[in-house]
């Protein structure tokens, strides 16, 4: 009988084991969707007549709206926005590129957060906040990170020579080479992910890099656009942005048929304006394309810049479909919004420019007056933030421009009218609220400082995409094949541990195989992809590293496919470059570096 007794009670003890497990399973699993460079109107649902989006449409008509809702200006902005419910001027990711972009070590993510909430996290696309040690992906958080370098293939911290198709990407900081399209690899990659996490709750942060440039698609995508009444380059985007389209769909269809869609929440939402989707041409006096009526794109602070689409659904949890929600909401509000919907802790003690959309979201508006909310987005694009730079103060029913221009867009949603001399108090009071919100992020201006010597990553790879500078650096490895020069630039470093430290400095990366005076030939445009520009032969001598104002000369190695000298450093703070002297005996500042503690 004792026996039985214990036996019934061991049982009892481990069905309570599998109740609490699954009560962990039912923890929402979420799917944050983010698309690079499609603004709101690149979509059939949001008014378009010649997209091609039926699968995004569908979602749009089973979920929760968000018709007001705001992004950055440009790429970087909004993603480190989105990662920490932090405007980018607060964390060190003002710019895209000039080590501008580089996600503060400090923030906490929110893959950080759904970490230590319990969930499995994954981001696989376009990262765009960091390419080394501390910032890249699996450091922020991210237990599983594929990635391209930089902020688009074929940019210059990208893999050498990625063009969208049969690229070589970076798992976990480690390159590998892979076949398809670079969307399609995306969507495949997440299958996988669901597949080997479904009986946990995931955060995926699925973060495409399309429709951004290049704008390269496979033939048959451009040709369903080859007869619209569109410019080339519209043709191939409009393309790219069919082909998520249907892999959306064969994503939510998968999730249907493992059972999961029901518990997960799915997010769709593009980073900012329309980059191709909407021009205009001065010699033909017309414009092409669509953009919902509004004015600018990306890069702008007016609405066509940043205000963008999302869509999110829950079918377990929330039970509103088909609706509109135009409050003022943002990118800012999806940390503390997505950690209150699943019932996890938001561990970040930053002050936020974010709120939880969670009643919103669900029909009660109560913990937040969103009529009188104002949030900021800008376009700064420099060194440093300065006030009043391409300024936006926006509320639900107001914008105000530049601190004197007012739009009511409950009646001028194109942004037409000025009518800041008619409300005056609207004016003073968006300009007070701008006031207090500029000086209470002055305090977080930092640059973010790349680590030299962890353990994390050594050697360190560095790229001139991430030198500090005021000139037009070469950013895209069409820059690096024409031989794009520049003069003046540093990286902002910390040296972890003293030591001997190697430098490498090259023209061309170190999976490229090339001599620093290489000629290469490029790839001529096709009617679906665009040109790859020659490779032209430099001729670079005198190279030197520069190490706090302190110059130490570089030998050319037996290869000719860099330069190198060893340097004793000390720990601490550390600003250094490379250059050479080219033919005309001017400067010219290497492309692609290596720092390795010895």
């Amino acid at each position: 009988m004792k026996m039985k007794t214990l036996l019934g009670a061991l049982l009892m003890t481990i069905a309570c084991f599998g109740c609490q497990s699954k009560e962990k399973i039912e923890k929402p699993n979420v799917i944050l969707l983010v698309t690079d460079d499609q603004g709101y109107g690149d979509l059939a649902c949001t008014g378009n007549p010649i997209i091609k989006t039926p699968n995004i449409d569908q979602l749009h008509s089973e979920s929760v709206r968000l018709t007001n809702f705001h992004s950055g200006t440009t790429c970087t902005p909004t993603r480190a926005g989105l990662m920490t419910g932090r405007n980018s001027n607060r964390n060190g990711t003002w710019h895209t590129i000039g080590g501008c972009s580089l996600l503060n070590e400090k923030e906490t993510s929110i893959a950080d957060v759904f970490s230590e909430g319990g969930y499995t996290t994954a981001m696989l696309g376009k990262w765009h906040l960091g390419d080394m040690y501390p910032f890249r992906p699996q450091d922020r958080g991210f237990q599983t990170a594929f990635y391209n370098g930089g902020g688009g293939v074929g940019q210059t911290p990208d893999y050498w020579d990625n063009d969208y198709f049969d690229d070589t990407y970076f798992r976990n900081g480690k390159p590998e080479k892979v076949k398809g399209y670079c969307t399609d690899v995306w969507f495949d990659e997440a299958t996988k992910f669901v597949d080997e996490n479904q009986d946990k709750p995931f955060f995926l942060y699925l973060s495409l890099n399309a429709p951004h440039g290049p704008y390269n698609v496979p033939e048959e995508y451009y040709e369903m656009y080859e007869n619209a009444d569109l410019q080339p380059r519209q043709k191939r985007f409009y393309g790219m942005i069919t082909n998520l389209d249907e892999q959306v769909g064969k994503l939510r269809k998968h999730l249907e048929e493992k059972g999961l869609a029901k518990n997960t929440i799915f997010i769709f939402m593009t980073d900012n304006g329309t980059a191709a989707g909407y021009s205009y041409d001065k010699n033909e006096g017309r414009t092409y394309g669509y953009n919902a009526g509004m004015r600018g794109t990306k890069g702008s602070h007016y609405d066509g810049g940043h205000r963008v689409p999302l869509f999110i659904s829950w079918p377990e949890g929330i039970k509103r479909k088909g609706v509109d929600v135009n409050s003022l909401t943002a990118h800012v509000d999806l940390l503390p919004t997505l950690a209150d919907l699943c019932g996890i802790k938001n561990t970040s003690n930053a002050t936020l420019d974010g709120t939880s959309l969670k009643n919103l979201i669900e029909g009660d508006s109560t913990n937040v007056d969103f009529d009188t909310r104002m949030l900021v987005t800008d376009t700064q694009r420099i060194q440093w933030p300065k006030k009043g730079r391409n300024s936006c103060v926006m509320t639900t029913r107001w914008r105000l421009i530049d601190g004197d221009e007012l739009y009511d867009i409950n009646e001028d949603p194109g942004q037409n009218v000025n009518v800041a001399q008619a409300y005056p108090e609207v004016v003073t009071e968006m300009n007070s609220f701008y006031d207090q919100w500029w000086k209470s992020t002055e305090a977080d201006f930092e640059y973010s400082l790349m680590k030299i010597g962890d353990e994390h990553e050594n050697p360190t790879h560095l790229t001139c995409h991430d030198m500090h500078s005021e000139q037009n650096i070469p950013w895209n490895q069409n820059y690096i094949r024409e031989g794009l020069s520049f003069t003046q630039g540093e990286f902002f470093t910390e040296v972890v541990r003293a030591g001997t430290y190697k430098f490498s400095i090259s023209r061309y990366p170190v999976e490229s195989n090339l001599e620093m005076d290489a000629a290469i030939e490029g790839v001529k445009a096709t009617s679906y992809t665009e040109i790859i520009e020659a490779g032209k032969s430099l001729s670079l001598t005198n190279p030197m590293i520069v190490v706090d104002g302190k110059e130490y000369p570089c030998a050319f190695t037996k290869d000719n496919k860099a330069a190198e000298v060893e340097i004793e450093l000390v720990a601490g703070k550390m600003n250094f470059y490379g250059s050479f002297t080219n033919d005309k005996g001017e400067k010219e500042m290497a492309y692609y570096f290596l720092v390795e503690r010895l």
